[in-house]
């Protein structure tokens, strides 16, 4: 007997597939071009750190300028804002201060002037990442935390795509480098209003005109402001606003959960990048393949730096690539693993893990050291934000949809000063970090790191 074949069905679910799959496609592209031009000009900045200031000013001003402003906007937003995000509204404005603070870096020479961009894109690049992982909290949790993973690859992207455009750039001088380089922050508002799907779009996957390419909130935010006069004559209109002892009961439980994991990992991180890589130096290799890469010492540095951002990357991009996330009581692992490799790769540096006859096999061991704390740090990011945009709203407020949207938006977007801080405080160790090291090698004969 021939069986049964309904042809319509099969085209409708042919159809819906194809669309969950189109969904899918936009939502991920949307997300990773989020975090990769968001972050990207901050590694453009720190790339060009040697072009931007005269040679006799100190090169940690450029990291502390592009750190700092971030980090007061994760410090001091999330806790000020009251009432609904306008995410439109944000994404434009990071735009307009990204692009304005780019071109002040192009277009003037003197020190303060740079500086002044610098902040400028620096206070725009903390808001941003700030208001996509908020955006993520959107939309559903399983499709919530896709878009987690596809940012924080986007993120871990900015830093190979951001070395490797300065070092074609840089060619062309700060003000023509620069410049071009300005022209990025318009893809966030481009791929925000004509690619991003609306998280109705995952509700009502079937229906032909079931989204728009502008998100939902933009457009309730316009039939909202155009019914304001109408329900103003009416009935006072009644606005959901987190308090101060709402925010600190909600900070609460996280700040041992996943605050100070993300601090730690960063903090050390950062110490080791920016106080220690530089001293883990070796004598040019005459043959083998380090050879090839390897052509003076001062080769060294952007080579760990190379490895820990491709490791990075990877990490990063661990849950886009459908890896399994790590489990809310393994968050702090990262953290121990990288304070391991801090002390391996200190003892490397002041006295050398293996004999100085052996330099092959310490170039070796750094190499799988700095991948290892790349994979940490990246691994570290993607799973907090990830298991924060997962979690359960608090039960007190769940008869309220208002209260729960704004409670998880509020969480994920307050952790961002734990890393930014770390990043500060390792800013602050590296420098004598470096120095002591340094001193170290010299004591015992090793005069590389006075030679750069």
């Amino acid at each position: 007997m021939t069986p049964f074949f309904n042809g319509d069905s099969n085209l409708t679910d042919l159809a819906c597939s194809a669309g969950k799959k189109r969904l899918s496609l936009k939502l991920g592209l949307s997300f990773f071009l989020f975090g990769l031009i968001n972050n990207v000009l901050y590694v453009i900045i720190l790339s060009a750190a040697l072009d931007l200031v005269p040679p006799s000013t100190p090169k940690g001003i450029i990291a502390f300028c592009n750190i700092a402003p971030a980090l007061i906007v994760k410090l001091g937003w999330p806790y000020f804002l009251k009432g609904r995000i306008r995410y439109a509204r944000r994404i434009v404005a990071c735009c307009a201060l990204s692009f304005i603070g780019m071109l002040v870096v192009a277009f003037h020479e003197s020190l303060y002037s740079r500086l002044l961009g610098i902040c400028l894109a620096s206070f725009s690049s903390g808001l941003g990442e700030m208001t996509f992982l908020q955006l993520s909290t959107t939309y559903s949790r399983s499709v919530g935390g896709r878009s987690v993973g596809y940012f924080a690859s986007g993120t871990g992207a900015a830093g190979v795509v951001g070395a490797f455009m300065w070092w074609e750039l840089r060619g062309l001088g700060v003000s023509t480098g620069v410049g071009i380089s300005a022209v990025l922050p318009f893809i966030l508002p481009l791929a925000y209003f004509f690619l991003l799907p609306r998280p109705a779009a995952f509700i009502h996957q079937s229906s032909s005109a079931s989204y728009t390419l502008v998100p939902a909130d933009d457009l309730e935010t316009e039939i909202d402001d155009a019914q304001d006069d109408v329900e103003s004559r009416v009935e006072p209109k009644v606005t959901v606003r987190l308090s101060a002892a709402d925010k600190w009961r909600l900070v609460k439980p996280m700040l041992l959960k996943y605050m100070l994991p993300l601090f730690c990992v960063y903090t050390l991180e950062y110490t080791i990048n920016q106080g220690v890589a530089p001293t883990l130096l070796f004598p040019v290799p005459s043959h083998g393949l380090i050879s090839k890469i390897i052509h003076s010492t001062r080769d060294y540095y952007p080579l760990w730096q190379l490895v820990y951002q491709t490791t990075v990357f990877f990490s990063r991009s661990s849950i886009s690539l459908g890896l399994k996330t790590l489990p809310a009581h393994l968050l702090p692992a990262p953290a121990i693993i990288q304070f391991v490799i801090l002390l391996l790769l200190v003892f490397e540096s002041a006295i050398g893990l293996l004999p100085e006859d052996r330099e092959a096999g310490n170039i070796f061991l750094v190499f799988i050291l700095i991948s290892i704390e790349g994979v940490c740090g990246g691994l570290a990011y993607v799973n907090v934000f990830y298991c924060i945009n997962q979690e359960q709203p608090d039960p007190s407020s769940t008869h309220n949809p208002d209260v729960i949207k704004q409670e998880r938006e509020f969480k994920i977007g307050s952790i961002g000063f734990a890393d930014s801080s770390g990043i500060l405080l390792a800013s602050i160790l590296a420098v004598p970090t470096e120095l002591e090291l340094c001193r170290a090698q010299v004591t015992r004969g090793k005069y590389l790191c006075q030679g750069l």
